[in-house]
């Protein structure tokens, strides 16, 4: 029996805390940085001191109602943790897109993970892994010929192995 599973609606407040996690992770100030997008979020379990939760109510519903969509283009795959009995260790999260087709890409499909993260006591066991590999093959069950992600630098050996690879990227982003 694996040990990932595909996330329900009663997961949902879990996905936000290990979101979270993920956020305070990436966009924490190093010492000797510059103040950046997530300035006073420290690493932590996205409750500690400086982490910005405000949004999660808000956000709990939408997620919840996401989660509860069968055949939606969104989708989580997470592992229990061993220890808490309402919590999880580990997330993934991406979405299924559509894209004008194109050569190599006919009907646009495109996976695009935008969520991994594992609670810092239970890192180093393979959950990250084992929900990446289960989304993955849910983007190839639906036609995804490619999966985009961003990769931070520490978990870039993980995407790599799993065949991942570094690409220019001409991205921009206007925030609305």
């Amino acid at each position: 029996m694996s040990l990932v599973r595909r996330a329900t609606p009663e997961d949902a407040e879990e996905l936000l805390r290990l979101r979270q996690v993920m956020i305070d992770s990436v966009f924490a100030v190093r010492p000797g940085s510059s103040a950046g997008p997530g300035a006073g979020a420290g690493p932590g379990s996205g409750s500690g001191s400086g982490s910005d939760i405000s949004w999660h109510a808000e956000s709990l519903v939408t997620v919840r109602r996401r989660l509860a969509e069968p055949e939606g283009s969104f989708v989580a795959f997470v592992v229990d943790h061993p220890e808490r009995p309402d919590g999880l260790a580990a997330l993934v999260a991406g979405s299924l897109e559509y894209r004008i087709g194109r050569a190599g890409n006919p009907h646009g499909r495109v996976g695009c993970v935008f969520s991994v993260a594992t609670d810092p006591d239970q890192r180093r066991k393979g959950y990250a892994r084992a929900a990446m590999e289960a989304l993955l093959d849910w983007f190839r069950e639906r036609g995804a010929v490619s999966v985009d992600l961003n990769a931070s630098v520490e978990a870039e050996p993980l995407y790599a192995s799993l065949g991942f690879v570094r690409k220019a990227d001409p991205s921009m982003r206007l925030n609305l």
